[in-house]
């Protein structure tokens, strides 16, 4: 295939990838406008089980496994309970008080179905996920979470996709849902994940990790342009922190104010730190999680990579960089 060829083909996938995103989007939308009093309903009935129940059959049971990860890790007790497997003993595990949610985009999935008696002989309340409110499960549920959508992304209309990602979101928003109720906190879910990323980001404090004593690249307002330059050379942070006579902080001047500087200025001797500093810069206390640090780098217009770091009275004590905080992940 010419070049030529190769970029009308590229072009093409590329259309192709659009239209998925954009019509499970609209789908998405189009399920958050019916969502009501039975979502509530749900919600209370997950927070008050004793352990909740999660199946589905094929690509649905898939996303139950995920939705059943979810909640375990916000501290909810959550298994997959495999319908096929369950008349064959794994009902044992079924108590009064539990709560299954089941997944179907039919409704009418016969594992699923067949399950029901049992669980209502054990005073199991049901929640179902359905793409068909009208069908077996949606008639014998307790409460039914409707995720119907009008058509799959599925070029053939036959593959589970948009119905797949339906369900899914609607999983994740129960889960979110129940955090909100439960009042969930980053040390509850550093809890649940002691040796992973999560877990470190909210169990270390920036004070474990930031830069300290002479090892801070400090300034004053009145210092030259040059002597900041060898400063920050020296310390190799990436910035200076620049501080009052008191050291509390007052200003910084990053890697990229340097290069901007540099870009539009000719001479540099004339110029003092203070006509290129940052006035109020973004700031982190010592006993922040390292998500909060993180975050503040992340949701700024454009991104920063270092953090002073400064107690309750505008001392500068220390600073962390982005790079602090992956190594601290190794």
């Amino acid at each position: 295939m010419s070049a030529e060829g190769d970029l009308v083909q590229t072009r093409s996938l590329v259309g192709v990838a659009t239209r998925v995103f954009r019509q499970q989007a609209q789908a998405l939308a189009e399920i958050s406008g019916r969502i009501g009093e039975e979502f509530e309903r749900a919600v209370e009935l997950l927070h008050g089980a004793r352990q909740v129940l999660v199946s589905g059959v094929g690509k649905s049971g898939i996303i139950g496994q995920k939705i059943a990860a979810t909640l375990r890790s916000i501290g909810v007790p959550a298994l997959v309970l495999h319908p096929a497997e369950a008349p064959h003993g794994d009902l044992g595990i079924v108590q009064r008080g539990d709560v299954a949610l089941l997944i179907s985009k039919s409704g009418t999935t016969a594992e699923l179905c067949a399950l029901v008696p049992y669980l209502k002989q054990r005073g199991v309340g049901i929640i179902a996920i359905l793409g068909q409110r009208r069908s077996f499960l949606g008639e014998h549920a307790d409460v039914v979470l409707d995720v119907e959508v009008s058509a799959e992304v599925c070029p053939l209309n036959l593959l589970p996709t948009t119905s797949t990602t339906a369900a899914l979101v609607m999983g994740d928003a129960l889960a979110v849902a129940l955090m909100h109720l439960r009042g969930i906190r980053p040390e509850d879910i550093a809890a649940a994940h002691p040796l992973g990323m999560l877990g470190r980001l909210t169990r270390l404090r920036v004070r474990d990790v930031m830069h300290t004593g002479a090892a801070i690249p400090v300034v004053h307002p009145q210092t030259s342009f040059r002597e900041m330059l060898v400063e920050m050379t020296a310390k190799a942070l990436g910035c200076v922190c620049v501080v009052d006579e008191q050291g509390r902080l007052c200003g910084i001047v990053t890697d990229g104010d340097v290069r901007r500087v540099l870009q539009r200025v000719e001479d540099i001797r004339p110029l003092r730190v203070e006509a290129v500093m940052t006035r109020t810069p973004v700031t982190v206390a010592p006993d922040a999680p390292l998500s909060e640090a993180l975050a503040l780098m992340e949701q700024r217009p454009s991104q920063i990579s270092v953090l002073p770091v400064v107690d309750e009275e505008g001392y500068c004590i220390g600073v962390i960089r982005v790079h602090d905080i992956v190594r601290s992940q190794l």
